[in-house]
């Protein structure tokens, strides 16, 4: 089975969680929550059926809060942005750009955004990403804002929500699994994915999703462990360009942009341009 050539590559944690059942059992678990009927959630995630084609991970309606979950194997201070544009697109799809110009004050589900973590590099059991953060000019009182919690889910973390979703804290295992194998057997990935997801059934782990959907979780491993490495690739290459730039700026006595750049995304982007021009000339 190959899935490369889908519009859209599904991960193993989207498809998991794509049951409402198991669903549920990772709101209660983040809520402290108890709700039991998997037919209270109403699904809104999206699926790049609109204009926009949008794609989310995972949304959904319960106890009038509209819940974003989404899933990052590296760290992303950007999710913000993303969510904005995601949670805009779902109320789009809620309520009718007509609507919004009736006199008569509008009730809309009160969103919630969470963001599982399970990357490489070293994160604490939670982290905070602000909208806000992202602006050029800083502000005490932003008229826009929007909060997302980010959820280490890695081995040893959030125990007590591993304790209250069991179904994340088999993910968790599975995801160290895979590593673990691929580390021992990096010449051929699929093998390695192959190993882990085969010790999985075997030890219980997640057992009856990896049995139904074994051939299709494994291609989505090799695709996901590609996509990590061309993001880490992407991001030593932005790392060693500034690491350079700051190099270069300190060979010609330009302290001050140095301490300027380090705190100016804006102005740091100039220096890189400058940077760049005069490195060709040289």
């Amino acid at each position: 089975m190959t899935i490369e050539n889908q519009k859209y590559k599904d991960t193993v944690f989207r498809k998991l969680f794509h049951d409402k059942e198991r669903l549920l059992e990772l709101y209660n678990g983040v809520n402290h929550s108890n709700y039991d009927n998997p037919d209270d959630l109403e699904i809104t995630t999206l699926e790049g059926n609109t204009f926009l084609n949008m794609k989310n991970d995972l949304s959904f309606i319960i106890d009038y809060e509209l819940s974003l979950y989404e899933h990052q194997s590296t760290p992303c201070p950007n999710i913000p942005l993303r969510n904005l544009e995601y949670v805009a697109s779902i109320y789009r799809n809620l309520i009718t750009i007509e609507e919004t110009y009736k006199t008569k004050k509008l009730d809309i589900p009160t969103p919630r955004f969470i963001t599982f973590y399970n990357g490489a590099v070293k994160m604490e059991d939670e982290k905070i990403y602000k909208l806000s953060d992202l602006f050029y000019k800083s502000t005490d009182s932003p008229e826009l804002e929007l909060i997302v919690r980010v959820i280490n889910i890695n081995e040893g973390h959030n125990k007590e929500l591993m304790d209250d979703c069991k179904t994340l804290k088999e993910y968790s295992i599975f995801v160290a699994k895979v590593r673990k194998c691929i580390k021992e057997d990096k010449s051929n990935v699929k093998a390695a994915i192959t190993r882990a997801v085969d010790e999985c059934i075997n030890e219980n782990i997640l057992k009856d999703f990896l049995l139904e959907n074994r051939e299709e979780v494994i291609e989505m491993g090799v695709l996901g462990y590609n996509a990590e490495k061309h993001l880490q690739v992407i991001q030593d290459e932005s790392f060693d360009t500034v690491f350079d730039l700051y190099e270069w700026l300190f060979d010609n006595d330009r302290v001050s942009d140095a301490k300027r750049a380090s705190k100016d995304r804006k102005f740091r982007k100039q220096l890189l341009e400058e940077y760049a021009s005069a490195s060709k000339n040289e």
